[in-house]
């Protein structure tokens, strides 16, 4: 089922098509129906809920008139106002990340690069546990343990028929943090080369001897989608989230990260080096 996050950027990317196909400019539209400029460019890029009497307005200006085509539209804005699973979580989940969640929860290809942690879909509990611990907000048990059960309850995503294709390149450093000690660190390695077994998961490691490479200050994640035009780069900082769909600034991105993984291990060479390092690498914990 799409997500409605997913469902709001569909919307919006028909109504970006309608509005082109009839030579209409945004302010000429915000103009004729009463919105303001920035509430059309919210309509088109998905970030807004659209209430039915906007989809009305907007197909009658773009001359949808066909009753057939129009049903579908009031059809997928009604299941886009529908509340996803994450938004149970909404106290553990600040508002910019939650418009992340809903695109990964129906995304159809997944491309990241971290220099610094495991990616969430791919965390253990023990893995993520450590992490919210020592978040700068200090949770306590009982909201940590909450955050936990939503981190893997995305991982939920592998047993769709159709699973995301992931494809993750992580920077050496995110192997060698101990997070949460050797133990932890060990099954966390393991369970990253038990998923790299999945045909829709590939994982590559960027060995500390690669030197300097494109992405030395940031990470970052591109998202695709199976039946919605466009990709989303997805940048998080310490309290906020860049969501980047610009097609040259989406373009660079992409390449930035084609250039990364013809200068990381392949894959193979990848799982045979995370295989060696959760054997000998990380000791026991006392």
């Amino acid at each position: 089922m799409d997500s409605p996050t997913v469902l709001r950027r569909r919307l919006g990317s028909e109504f970006r098509r309608l509005r082109e196909q009839t030579g209409l400019q945004a302010k000429a539209v915000a103009d004729t129906l009463g919105f303001s400029a920035a509430k059309v460019s919210r309509i088109e890029s998905g970030q807004t809920t659209l209430k039915e009497s906007d989809v009305r307005a907007l197909l009658e200006l773009y001359g949808v008139s066909d009753e057939f085509e129009r049903r579908q539209f009031i059809s997928l804005t009604r299941r886009s106002t529908q509340r996803g699973w994450w938004h149970d979580y909404g106290d553990a989940l600040p508002d910019w990340f939650q418009t992340y969640v809903g695109l990964e929860a129906d995304a159809a290809r997944i491309r990241a690069y971290e220099t610094e942690l495991v990616p969430g879909l791919l965390q253990t509990r023990d893995y993520a546990r450590a992490l919210f611990r020592t978040a700068p907000s200090g949770h306590g048990p009982a909201e940590v343990e909450r955050r936990v059960r939503l981190r893997i309850q995305r991982q939920e995503v592998f047993q769709r028929p159709d699973p995301p294709v992931v494809r993750a390149i992580l920077n050496e450093s995110v192997l060698r943090r101990q997070v949460g000690g050797a133990d932890v660190m060990r099954a966390q390695v393991n369970h990253l080369v038990e998923l790299a077994q999945k045909p829709s998961v590939e994982l590559q490691v960027l060995p500390f001897s690669t030197g300097t490479h494109p992405s030395m200050s940031m990470a970052f994640h591109i998202l695709s989608f199976a039946d919605v035009p466009g990709e989303i780069v997805y940048v998080e900082a310490l309290t906020s989230s860049l969501y980047i769909e610009k097609e040259s600034d989406i373009a660079r991105h992409a390449l930035v990260f084609d250039q990364l993984a013809a200068t990381a291990m392949n894959a193979e060479d990848s799982l045979s080096w995370m295989h060696e390092l959760a054997t000998e690498g990380y000791g026991h914990d006392d």
